[in-house]
């Protein structure tokens, strides 16, 4: 059988793409940090559903205990689909952000991507198969007033996404990264109202987050064996 890590698996959209993940028949490992108990309750609906998943708790701006872990892992359980999906906000425009404010979503984002790939990298080059699924933002293509601290951050994920695909594309390993709009749910939720929406999306809605997971499902497919170092959008014709 084979397995999937799904970072912030606990999230709406994490939680969407672990429950893709499990029903085309992968072992899902739901990852969590702070709230363990919400990816206990996607791995309970996994199961219910027939399928298979644990739950798995760590810190991945922890780079010691993450690679350790993981490490360990992989050495019983190789991890053939990765989704660095583990994410934050913290908006404020840059005339008043604080380094903290900067500091945080460039460390989750990109050095979270780091400590979590890297010691899972050559067991899929052993294998010779793998798909690494980086999970952006509109915010990385277009940018996003408030968020220069998560679009730098994402923007730079980009940038890793399609060196690794360069770097892993003759061992039949792809990388890419799903860059959804406005999501209905997780860290949208709340901050768009109608008029709002039809404003500054073209179809006028929300995204639904099994329109994400679906994607995300794809990507992590045989049928995407071809497709490597794209950043693909999913956000209703905004960019």
């Amino acid at each position: 059988m084979q397995t999937a890590l799904v970072t912030g698996g606990s999230g709406d959209i994490g939680a969407a793409i672990c429950l893709q993940l499990a029903k085309q028949g992968l072992l899902v490992y739901v990852h969590a940090h702070k709230n363990p108990e919400k990816a206990e309750a996607v791995a309970r609906q996994i199961r219910k559903a027939g399928g298979k998943a644990q739950v798995i708790v760590f810190d991945i701006n922890d780079t010691a205990h993450t690679q350790q872990l993981l490490s360990e892992l992989s050495e019983t359980t190789p991890i053939d689909v990765l989704v660095n999906n583990a994410g934050t906000l913290h908006d404020a425009p840059m005339a008043g952000m604080e380094f903290d404010a900067w500091s945080r979503i460039v460390n989750t984002t990109l050095h979270g991507f780091f400590n979590v790939t890297k010691p899972l990298l050559m067991p899929m080059i052993r294998k010779r198969k793998g798909r690494i699924i980086n999970m952006s933002s509109v915010a990385g293509i277009t940018g996003v007033r408030g968020q220069t601290n998560y679009a730098a951050a994402k923007s730079g994920l980009h940038g890793a996404t399609k060196s690794l695909a360069h770097e892993l594309a003759n061992r039949n390993i792809t990388v890419n990264a799903v860059a959804p709009g406005v999501i209905d749910g997780g860290m949208a939720k709340g901050k768009f109202d109608a008029a709002l929406l039809k404003a500054i999306v073209p179809m006028q809605r929300a995204g639904r987050v099994e329109e994400v997971s679906a994607l995300v499902g794809f990507l992590a497919s045989d049928a995407a064996s071809y497709i490597t170092g794209q950043i693909i959008s999913v956000n209703g014709g905004m960019a």
